[in-house]
C-alpha cells in the first residue's frame, strides 16, 4: 500500500540590511510565513543583487516534488527577470508549489508567467534605481573638498597624534587600552610619523 507523502510547507524571508523596515523586517516577514502555514523557515541577511543566497541555496536543495515554497513577496526570492523566471520554473518544474503571498500560487501557465514577469521587471528596475541613486550621491560627495572614500576615520587626528605621543611612556598595549585605538592603528600611525 502507498502512502502518499504530505508535502512540507516551507517559509523563506530575506532582508537586505539589518535596519530593513516598511514590513520587510525578518520579523513581519516570517510573522506572515507563519500565519500562512510555513512549518520551516530559512531566513538571511544577504542582498537581493547576489546570485548565490546560501539560506535560498539550502531551501532548494531541501525542497521535494509535493512541497510548497511560501514568501511574502516575489522580490524576496529575486531582483532580475532572468533569475526569478529560471528559479520559479525550477521549482515548478521539480513539482514544487511556489506561493508568493502578495501574488498568489505560481505556475506555468501564460496568465502566471505575465504576472510574474511584470512584478519581476519592477523589482528589477527599483534595484537599479537604487544602485543609480547610490552613484549619483557618491559622485555628489566627491566633489567636496574633504571627501574621503570608504569609512570615515573613527579618531581624529589629534588624538591619535596625541595617542603616539604616549607611545614615549607606555606601551602599545597600555595607550590601546587608555585611548581605545587599536594597536595596529597605532603601530601604522607611527609608521607614519617617523
Amino acid at each position: 500500500m502507498n502512502v502518499e507523502r504530505k508535502g512540507t510547507v516551507y517559509g523563506y524571508c530575506r532582508v537586505s540590511t539589518k535596519r530593513q523596515g516598511d514590513g520587510n523586517s525578518l520579523e513581519a516577514q516570517k510573522e506572515l510565513l507563519l500565519a500562512n502555514g510555513a512549518e520551516k523557515i530559512y531566513e538571511e541577511l544577504f542582498t537581493g543583487t547576489k546570485i548565490d543566497r546560501p539560506e535560498l541555496d539550502k531551501l532548494i536543495n531541501s525542497v521535494q516534488q509535493g512541497d510548497t515554497i511560501i514568501v511574502t513577496k516575489l522580490d524576496r526570492m529575486a531582483r532580475s527577470i532572468s533569475q526569478g523566471t529560471e528559479l520559479i520554473e525550477k521549482l515548478i518544474n521539480m513539482g514544487v508549489t511556489v506561493n508568493i503571498l502578495n501574488l498568489g500560487v505560481l505556475d506555468n501557465t501564460p496568465a502566471s508567467r505575465l504576472v510574474r514577469n511584470i512584478f519581476l521587471s519592477f523589482a528589477e528596475f527599483e534595484r537599479d534605481m537604487i544602485v543609480e541613486r547610490t552613484q549619483e550621491g557618491k559622485a555628489v560627495a566627491r566633489q567636496k573638498p574633504d571627501y574621503r572614500d570608504g569609512r570615515p576615520k573613527k579618531f581624529k587626528n589629534g588624538q591619535i597624534e596625541h595617542a603616539v605621543g604616549l607611545l614615549n611612556s607606555y606601551s602599545y598595549n597600555q595607550v590601546a587600552e587608555m585611548t581605545g585605538i587599536s594597536k595596529s592603528t597605532l603601530i601604522r600611525a607611527k609608521r607614519e610619523i617617523s
